[in-house]
């Protein structure tokens, strides 16, 4: 992702246009009759702009499917400053995706849940169409935990979005299927509803993404069952129709007392029991030998906050020291943890994502996003390693980031 300016403005539909919006904002009052021949004008006048931009050549002497290779070589910065027919490519689901960052957010007012992704090159979120939820929907606060907020839990896998588990009013699983957003399907991105949850639905389970799998394990279901708890599944979005695999059992049931994060490293998932600096369990599927193994004690002892993977940066696993605001990378040969930097803004981190030679760190209570740039080219000057360059990315106004994950923009209509 790109460094964005800071944006604090409200979601917006990403099919809305900037124009329609200064249109009615400046359309100044006049009789009746006036106002329909200055609309009928406008009409024909962005009709016949939109016509001209489509019709104009990507690059004058080349077939459009060859300026398209041309261009997925530029900056996507460079291509949304230039022109509109540009800038609309971008959006293509034709067109290399440049990345975004999507975000289950919580109303500041009545709780509500919504789902935004930040545009890092437009600078802005845009709201996701609304899932098709079950009835009754799940929730994020209940009467009897005030201090806490109920988690529903999220994967990013295959370049999608899905939603694995979460709590209704009445304290029960409220997903029985997973429900996946596909941002880059065309022509417009959209919701679909997977298989079935083997043995039973859960809430409080760890789960996160495998080798483009989702991976879910532990949980409790209506009631505390001892075989859910031992349970686990992985399943591929890319393919709906496909069936859950069932994993080996876990030794216990000790993964069903809060939502945890899978993180996937080395070809194999780790996971701990529960979330922040307290002591915790660790486990480790190995995803070659198909069995579950001990978590190697250093990467159990400096586990200390929220934790996630990069695939594009060799699988490194980062965690954010909560209480110190030190941003860790794990080394599975000396079974150690290296502080990569350490910032006021990263104390009492609750959410994090990784992708792009970012990470990403929900921070101010939801109120901001922390990006972290962890390429090795951004953080060496010379001979020399700088700290890596931060950037805030405030949240839509009267809303805070619950939960986020770094995935393909979404495709606009043409």
């Amino acid at each position: 992702m790109a460094a964005p300016a800071l944006a604090k403005r409200p979601c917006s539909s990403p099919s809305s246009s900037a124009s329609c919006r200064e249109a009615k904002r400046l359309r100044p009052a006049a009789a009746p009759v006036a106002m329909e021949r200055h609309d009928a004008a406008a009409a024909a006048e962005v009709s016949t702009t939109t016509s001209q931009s489509q019709s104009q050549p990507l690059l004058p002497g080349l077939p459009d499917h060859l300026a398209q290779l041309c261009l997925s070589t530029l900056p996507p910065s460079l291509m949304h400053a230039v022109c509109r027919p540009w800038r609309r490519l971008l959006y293509a689901p034709s067109f290399p995706p440049f990345l975004s960052l999507y975000a289950l957010l919580e109303d500041a007012g009545d709780g509500g849940a919504s789902f935004a992704a930040y545009d890092p090159i437009a600078a802005r979120w845009d709201c996701l169409p609304a899932p098709p939820m079950p009835s009754p929907p799940p929730t994020l606060c209940h009467p009897s935990f005030l201090s806490r907020r109920l988690p529903l839990q999220s994967v990013a896998a295959a370049g999608q979005l899905v939603l694995v588990a979460g709590s209704t009013q009445s304290l029960h699983p409220a997903l029985c299927r997973p429900l996946v957003f596909d941002p880059t399907a065309a022509p417009a991105p959209r919701w679909q509803v997977g298989p079935r949850v083997p043995l039973a639905p859960r809430r409080w389970c760890a789960a996160g993404a495998a080798r483009g799998r989702v991976f879910v394990a532990g949980g409790v279901g209506a009631g505390y069952d001892l075989a859910v708890a031992r349970s686990g599944a992985t399943w591929d979005p890319a393919t709906p129709s496909a069936p859950w695999e069932p994993l080996p059992p876990l030794r216990d049931g000790r993964f069903s007392r809060d939502a945890a994060e899978a993180v996937c490293s080395g070809g194999k998932v780790c996971m701990v029991n529960l979330r922040g600096s307290g002591a915790k369990e660790g486990a480790v599927f190995d995803l070659v030998a198909g069995r579950w193994e001990d978590m190697p004690p250093g990467m159990l002892a400096g586990w200390k906050g929220p934790a996630a993977a990069s695939p594009d940066s060799g699988d490194t696993i980062f965690v954010v020291d909560e209480e110190r605001g030190a941003l860790n990378t794990y080394d599975w040969g000396s079974d150690r943890w290296t502080t990569v930097t350490e910032a006021e803004r990263l104390k009492g981190a609750a959410e994090m994502a990784a992708g792009g030679g970012r990470v990403c760190v929900v921070s101010h209570g939801g109120a901001k996003v922390v990006v972290v740039d962890v390429t090795p080219k951004a953080r060496t000057r010379g001979s020399t390693t700088a700290p890596p360059r931060m950037w805030e990315v405030e949240a839509p106004a009267g809303r805070r980031v619950v939960s986020l994950h770094v995935l393909p923009r979404m495709t606009r209509p043409e």
